[in-house]
Parts: structure tokens; sequence; C-alpha cells
């Protein structure tokens, strides 16, 4: 734990006293130098792309919001919110059926399923194979496909499965046979494939039938395989025409990896309106003060934390 200067609010953008802000893979990387020949950092860096928290400062440019408000969103620079003051790009209501830990870790994972949804066209009727369902990502990606009017089966442990039902998902283990397990479940095929675990991208190919039919947030070796690797950034560093890209859960450095995707921050406001119906919930793993930030860091290189990380101001 450190002092740093306190962010303030430009133009178009609000800060807020922070509640609770996400931990992810990504952050791990970052620390570890995993990424360091892909996204260039500078240290000290303040970790953290997703908070909730209370509106305390109002940019010019912005409407709609006031001061005091409760709201969750991401960060301007898709890092500082595990600190006690975040500048936030987007922002939407904190719903009230949601916990503050449920809100500070909502907004990532919000984004990235979102987005990696949208790329793959998921829409009504259409079948949906999310692999590694059972962590950060994949919970909420369930949620969203459902409300898409897709079906969604989801890969993860054999003690996770009552859980992935309750999301509305129907489950299936990973590993060996998985090609075989998904075609029973889905015998006129999937019409695209989530990857949020990696390391099974042949079987996922040819379970989609099209490598382009399947995204990936977490093999690095994605480019070899002709999968797209979707990972996001700021609105102004986004290459419309990039490729690929570091990802969010899981995976390994030392690969091509390409440009952003443009981000699906459109996907707030889905989210706090499925929230407000009871359609969407942020299953939270677990929890630990912001004074503790390396206690979540290592449970999140466990890579079985089921549902998202939180850091509690």
């Amino acid at each position: 734990m450190a002092e740093a200067p306190a962010p303030h609010a430009g133009p178009n953008r609000i800060r807020i006293a922070v509640r609770a802000s996400g931990v992810t893979a990504g952050e791990t990387y970052l620390r570890s130098g995993r990424l360091r020949d892909i996204v260039p950092t500078e240290f000290p860096f303040v970790t953290g792309v997703d908070a909730a928290g209370v509106v305390d400062e109002i940019g010019d440019g912005v409407t709609g919001v006031s001061l005091g408000d409760e709201v969750f969103g991401v960060s301007a620079t898709f890092g500082g919110t595990n600190a006690d003051h975040a500048v936030l790009e987007a922002w939407a209501p904190k719903p009230a059926e949601w916990s503050w830990a449920e809100a500070g870790g909502a907004s990532g994972n919000v984004e990235t399923s979102t987005r990696v949804l949208d790329r793959l066209g998921t829409r009504p009727g259409q079948t949906v194979l999310i692999h590694g369902a059972a962590g950060g990502v994949g919970t909420v990606a369930i949620q969203l496909a459902v409300a898409r009017g897709a079906t969604v089966i989801g890969t993860a442990s054999a003690h996770n499965h009552d859980f992935l039902r309750s999301l509305g998902a129907t489950p299936t283990t990973y590993g060996p046979g998985l090609v075989d397990r998904v075609r029973e479940l889905a015998p006129a095929g999937v019409d695209g494939v989530f990857d949020c675990a990696g390391g099974a991208l042949p079987d996922l190919i040819t379970i989609a039938g099209d490598a382009a039919r399947v995204v990936t947030i977490a093999d690095f070796e994605a480019a070899a395989h002709g999968v797209h690797m979707s990972h996001g950034a700021p609105a102004g560093e986004v290459d419309q025409g990039g490729e690929g890209g570091e990802g969010g859960e899981g995976g390994e450095g030392g690969a091509t990896i390409g440009a952003a995707d443009p981000p699906a921050l459109h996907g707030l406001a889905i989210a706090a309106e499925l929230a407000g119906q009871g359609r969407l919930r942020i299953p939270v793993a677990a929890t630990f003060p912001l004074e503790a930030a390396a206690e979540a860091h290592t449970l999140v290189e466990t890579r079985h934390a089921r549902g998202k990380i939180v850091l509690l101001n």
C-alpha cells in the first residue's frame, strides 16, 4: 500500500469515492510482467478496471448524474480503481438489488461479456458454448446470453454444475471427450463459442465448426489457430482493424497479440436494467479489504475462484 496523487475528473468523466473494486487475472499479469511486451506500463501502477462508489467530482460536459449518486463503472484509463478514488469513463446507476461488492465487481465482466457476445452476434434462438463458465466473466456471460434469448452450455468442474444451472446454463465438464459431450447436448451444433479458460482451442473449433465462430479472452495461442482473441482498451486507443488482445482470464504470454476491440460500454446500462428486473446477479467469490490486495491476487492466480474477487474500501 502506498500514497499516490489523487485523480480528478476531466471532461466527460466523473470521480467516485470507491466503495468496492474488482481484481482480475489481467492485473496479476501486469504485476508479474507477463504483459510487458503487450501493454506498456509505467510503475508504480494502480491496478483495477471496475469499481462502484459515490460520485464526488463531475467533469465538464457530464449530464445525468449528481454529486452523491451511487454508480458502478469502468475506469477512464482501464486502471486505477483499486484505490480510495477513481475516475470513470463510463458508468450506470448502482442497482439497489446489488451489494457494493457485487456492483464493484460487475462492470469489467459485463463489458467483456458484452463485447464477446456482440462479436459472436449472439441472438435469440442460438446456442452458445461458454468454456470456463464458473469464473467471473463466465458467470456474467451466461446470464447476458440467456437474456438475449440464447441457449447456453457451460463447462466447469462437476462441483460447479448446480451453480451453472442456477444461472441458466446446461453444464458439462471440460477435458477429454468435450466434443462428444457437447454434441450430445446440442445435436444441431452450436452457433458460437466464448472461451474464458484457454487450453482447448482445437476442440472448441471442432465444436463450432469454424474458427471464426470462436472468440477467446484467455488463450494466447489464438492467432496460431485462426481464432480471434478479444481484449478491450480505452476508446481512444482502439485499432478498429486489429485482431485479438491479451484477454482477461487465463492464458500465457509470449504469443503475438493484436489490437484491442472497441469496448462495449453500452453493456453497463443493459446490466443495470437486467439487475433491476432480477435477471442479473454478480457472483462474488471472495472479498478482501483494500489493504489485503496481495491476498486477493494470490487467490486470482489459483484460477479456482467461483465468481469475482473484490476489494472493499
